[in-house]
């Protein structure tokens, strides 16, 4: 008679058949398998370990649809989806955890990737790191404690709806990253504002290679940023391309790359993005000219030349003689102060002369478009608030898809449910082959239940 040992040293000769329940895309399954056991120790099902069947309900395969589903659309059109393409049914609360233990080896899938060869060397020279925000409805138990504080000395003025300026909910940034390859791109200032004008007739504009996109709302912004470099490092060990940090302004986002460049020796160029400049400068150009037409548009398109051909403090500088001059009071001139402000602390990134000349990218489109279809499409959805755990889930998921590793990274889940489910309770990690026990495997079987 075989004798199976486990991870608790304790030997397990006593075999009897045992039956579990299994819900499956085909409905639920009745298994009856041999269970080795003995007084005082829970038994052990090597046949549970070669068929990989999960330590709860529900099995990996059905648990994968959940997971794109859910994914793609609300928990109760997975729910919906679910009882009509499969034959088993998961209630909404399950379905909600499953979705969490389906990511739960996100971080472990791109840490072990990343501890493995770069990739990609073929691809564009400019390896491309960008970061974002996007805030998302939560219950109030899981906002930030700052957030949440705040949320407790709100008051309403009225009961039955909202006053100006008041929000029903509140939320909790998102950090949002990309990391990509792209080709250089050498255009001139006059070059680049003739293409957003629609008179751009050059060669056409390279897209991003082997784009990864990903966002997290339980990690800090630093966490999520470290993850990015360490993307990169993966993509380009030997550092070969030309590095590009591209940031929308936010000041802190910037320290932190600058903090991490230091602490490890890394060498990017930081760029803020243009398109932000742009806004700044339309709010800026609405204090001369309030009327939108030619006047206003000209205003515009004269500073944004001199700004890309690197003359940002400059146009900073004008802007608030112009308004001094014009005698705009305080509130009239406010925008422009703004924009000028803005111009002269980012100076050391607004170098675009420098960065078109180098063929490098100088719009956040790619990460922006990320915080829409990661975050904003899904997590927006009407009437939603939600949990940590199940807001971090979804986007790891929804990211997964995204970059297109959701195939790969399922197999490496699975490989881990084995692992934890199974291979951790034998002794030495090892399993029996359940072909050592004939009479224990005659006695299996499998029943579908109606």
């Amino acid at each position: 008679d075989q004798c199976v040992e486990g991870a608790d040293g304790l030997e397990r000769s006593h075999v009897r058949l045992q039956e579990r329940k299994l819900e499956t895309v085909f409905g639920t399954v009745s298994v009856e398998r041999a269970g080795y056991g003995r007084q005082g120790a829970e038994s052990l099902h090597p046949l549970d370990a070669e068929l990989n069947l999960p330590d709860e309900r529900y099995s990996l395969e059905l648990r994968r649809r959940v997971a794109e589903e859910a994914a793609k659309s609300s928990f109760d059109e997975t729910l919906e989806s679910i009882g009509k393409n499969t034959g088993s049914h998961v209630p909404k609360r399950q379905i909600e955890e499953l979705v969490v233990r389906a990511a739960r080896d996100f971080d472990a899938f791109y840490q072990r990737r990343h501890g493995s060869c770069g990739h990609g060397q073929g691809a564009g020279s400019v390896l491309v790191t960008s970061v974002d925000g996007k805030g998302v409805t939560m219950r109030a138990q899981d906002l930030r404690e700052q957030t949440r504080k705040a949320v407790e000395r709100r008051t309403h003025k009225m009961g039955t709806r909202l006053s100006k300026g008041e929000k029903k909910n509140a939320k909790r940034m998102a950090t949002v990253a990309t990391v990509y390859t792209i080709a250089p791109f050498v255009r001139t200032a006059e070059e680049l504002v003739g293409e957003n004008g629609a008179s751009w007739a050059g060669p056409p504009r390279p897209r991003p290679e082997q784009k990864r996109v990903w966002a997290s709302i339980e990690k800090t912004p630093e966490e999520v940023i470290e993850d990015a470099l360490a993307e990169a490092r993966y993509r380009d060990p030997a550092h070969e391309k030309t590095w590009v940090a591209l940031v929308d302004g936010n000041k802190s986002q910037i320290r932190i790359l600058r903090s991490l460049a230091k602490r490890n020796a890394l060498d990017f160029t930081i760029i803020v993005d243009l398109i932000h400049v742009i806004e700044y400068l339309w709010d800026a150009g609405r204090a001369f000219h309030p009327t939108s037409g030619p006047e206003l548009e000209g205003w515009v398109e004269y500073r944004l030349l001199e700004i890309l051909r690197g003359k940002a403090g400059l146009m900073a500088g004008g802007m608030r003689r112009s308004a001094t001059r014009r005698a705009l009071s305080s509130k009239a001139r406010e925008p422009v102060d703004i924009c000028a402000r803005y111009l002269l602390n980012h100076s050391p990134y607004l170098q675009y002369d420098r960065y078109l000349a180098q063929g490098l990218p100088i719009a956040t489109g790619v990460v922006e478009g990320a915080c829409r279809h990661l975050v904003k499409d899904r997590m927006a959805v009407t009437g939603a608030r939600w949990s940590l755990t199940g807001a971090e889930a979804v986007l790891r998921l929804r990211a997964l898809r995204s970059s297109r590793d959701f195939d790969e990274y399922w197999a490496f889940h699975e490989a881990r449910e084995y692992e934890r489910n199974h291979q951790a309770l034998y002794a030495d990690g090892i399993v029996p082959p359940t072909t050592t026990s004939p009479q224990a495997r005659k006695h299996t079987h499998l029943k579908v239940l109606n």
